[in-house]
């Protein structure tokens, strides 16, 4: 029963990530003030589950509250630009140019944790390249799909990078702490955006922003993470690479978006690349 409900807890937090996309047409503000709304309300949301639980929020040593601080910065590029992508061309195409981030990672690893390179993720790397390319009408930038592309590759590599920075401070803390000083972190470098960016809030902004940071990244991290007690962190993964098709079926659902003929063959080979990398490094010892 345990291994149901977590498989369940697992699946809802993905169906809750990919839902986030949907915000970026919901709400009609800078890509900024999205980010800086949904991690403030995050922030408060984790803030106060840690106090109610008791866990403690220390960082020993200190030193790694200026990576945390990098973690905040990158998360802050990482999110403006997914919501940006699906701004200027559709949640289809920001969700899965943005799934390509574990080919990135792929390659980064290696060079971070100085482990040897795979060289069967090269191939999937340019598989990833053609399904890119397949969603892509024209390389033109005055084309709405190219430049969501554009954004959404950049959403990729910054979050890569997170993936990557996360694996070394997870050895030292927990999940939940690391996402509250990322948040946190990305909350104070924001909020001078609040005095040059329009911000547009009203009753109705801030109720979204409140769903999104809370329940779409507070909670579904939690979610994500207690759902791990009994799922193998590869599973997990697994069930990760189904956020551009959750995201992308609450987009037809709930905004009529009908992903192009391309759009839908470049993510299929797209998937295809993420799902097969994701397979060996989960599988991969250490």
């Amino acid at each position: 029963m345990s291994s149901k409900r977590s498989l369940f807890e697992i699946h809802l937090a993905v169906l809750l990530f990919g839902l986030a996309g949907l915000f970026g047409k919901w709400l009609a503000l800078s890509p900024v003030i999205i980010v800086l709304g949904r991690v403030f309300f995050a922030s408060v949301a984790l803030a106060l589950l840690f106090l109610f639980t008791k866990q403690s929020l220390r960082i020993y040593p200190r030193k790694n509250y200026s990576l945390l601080f990098l973690l905040g910065l990158i998360l802050s590029i990482h999110w403006i630009s997914f919501f940006k992508s699906i701004q200027v061309s559709t949640v289809a195409v920001g969700l899965l140019s943005y799934s390509i981030f574990p080919i990135f990672t792929a390659f980064l690893e290696p060079l971070f944790f100085k482990e040897r390179l795979v060289k069967l993720n090269i191939v999937f790397a340019f598989l990833c390249l053609f399904g890119v390319y397949l969603i892509i009408p024209r390389f033109d930038l005055s084309d709405s799909i190219y430049q969501g592309v554009l954004w959404g590759i950049l959403s990729a590599l910054t979050f890569a990078l997170l993936v990557i920075l996360n694996r070394y401070l997870s050895q030292k803390y927990s999940s939940l702490v690391i996402t509250f000083f990322q948040d946190f972190f990305a909350t104070l470098l924001l909020f001078p955006a609040l005095f040059f960016i329009p911000s547009g809030y009203d009753s109705r902004n801030i109720f979204l922003l409140i769903i999104l940071g809370v329940f779409c990244t507070a909670g579904a991290h939690s979610l994500f993470i207690k759902g791990m007690k009994y799922i193998k962190a590869q599973t997990a993964s697994i069930i990760a690479s189904l956020e551009p098709v959750y995201g992308i079926g609450l987009a037809f659902a709930l905004l009529k978006e009908i992903p192009s003929l391309r759009t839908i063959l470049g993510g299929l080979v797209i998937l295809g690349a993420v799902f097969i990398v994701t397979l060996r490094t989960r599988a991969r010892p250490g």
